[in-house]
């Protein structure tokens, strides 16, 4: 089975307390907003105590276009992609040359050439290195690139896959956009870059953790649950209030088919890799899944420390695991993001 050889994430160095945001956010948006006075308990009430930026608090008052937004994500994601690549690698045991593949996903910017070829250049990685980037998958996709990585790893047992989670979501935070899902946003939205080496069967595996499958799914006449709206100023977030009561009533059901597929039921699962969302979105996997224990500690605890991070958190949430040990046995990685869809994957730590 292919393997999971390392993970790194970044701390970026702004990193800010979840009350020094909302003091911002009133400053930001109090005097043409009056329903954020009503609604700036979410700051309280996210669960969440740090917030990882890729910018100081101040860039985001500040007047600057989205064409200038846009450039500090591409410098940005090929800075910090570079230091998580190198971190990863180590810890992987591998040179950059020794990469077959590279994944890269993102949602949080633009870029063309796409944010592989800048870091392929950057690196001097191998030119004929097979790339895929992928784009749009939102909070899911950190999964969706495991679960790539994970079919190109068994697709070639020489290979060597890198993937790259690259989540900037604080400069599409609109600072003249005064609606209710931006403010919220405002709230729970952070920064994340991730890298991860997943490994075919032709290397050795020294009790690494082990891909054992994937499955994906898309929800019909969802579309308008989360995604973007592309305006004139840039980016603008959706993502509806149902999401919480979505996942109650079908995500059970969508984990047990997919595990019953290899004879798992939940009782099987040891380890659990969320992607947190938002601390109702968690309430809604407890409430829906009834594992004994707290099943999503290692996932709340990334989001108190770093806020969600779109694609990126996940990652987070894995290296966690893979720093403090995960539990002998099965594991499952899962997130949702737009489309309405859901990712997972199955692990399984040896």
């Amino acid at each position: 089975m292919p393997f999971i050889a390392g993970v790194s994430t970044i701390d970026f160095p702004y990193k800010v307390a979840q009350e020094e945001v909302k003091l911002k956010a009133r400053e930001m948006f109090s005097e043409n907003f009056p329903l954020g006075e009503r609604l700036i308990s979410a700051f309280d009430n996210a669960g969440i105590q740090t917030r990882n930026f890729c910018k100081p608090l101040t860039y985001y008052s500040a007047a600057n276009s989205f064409e200038e937004r846009n450039n500090e994500y591409i410098r940005c994601a090929v800075e910090y992609a570079t230091k998580a690549i190198g971190e990863c690698t180590m810890l992987a045991g591998i040179s950059t040359k020794d990469i077959t593949d590279i994944i890269v996903v993102s949602t949080t910017g633009l870029a063309t050439p796409s944010i592989d070829a800048l870091i392929i250049n950057n690196l001097k990685l191998n030119p004929r290195i097979n790339r895929m980037p992928v784009w749009g998958l939102g909070c899911a996709a950190g999964v969706s690139g495991i679960a790539k990585a994970d079919v190109v790893a068994k697709a070639n047992p020489g290979a060597v896959v890198l993937l790259v989670a690259v989540e900037l979501c604080s400069l599409t935070i609109l600072k003249n956009d005064y609606s209710k899902s931006n403010f919220i946003g405002s709230s729970l939205f952070s920064d994340g870059i991730a890298a991860c080496i997943v490994k075919g069967d032709h290397h050795s595996n020294d009790g690494q953790v082990c891909l054992g499958g994937s499955a994906c799914k898309l929800y019909y006449h969802t579309l308008d649950m989360m995604g973007w709206e592309f305006k004139d100023k840039g980016f603008k977030v959706v993502f509806s209030k149902d999401i919480p009561y979505f996942i109650n009533c079908y995500i059970k059901e969508d984990i047990l088919d997919f595990i019953g597929g290899y004879g798992l039921t939940l009782k099987d699962i040891k380890n659990f890799v969320f992607h947190p969302g938002g601390k109702k979105v968690l309430s809604a996997y407890s409430d829906a899944l009834v594992v004994e224990g707290d099943f999503l500690k290692k996932t709340r605890e990334t989001m108190g420390d770093y806020g969600n991070m779109s694609s990126a958190t996940v990652l987070y949430v894995l290296k966690k695991f893979m720093d403090q040990g995960f539990e002998k046995g099965y594991g499952l990685m899962l997130a949702m993001g737009p489309g309405f869809s859901s990712e997972m994957v199955l692990l399984n730590s040896l």
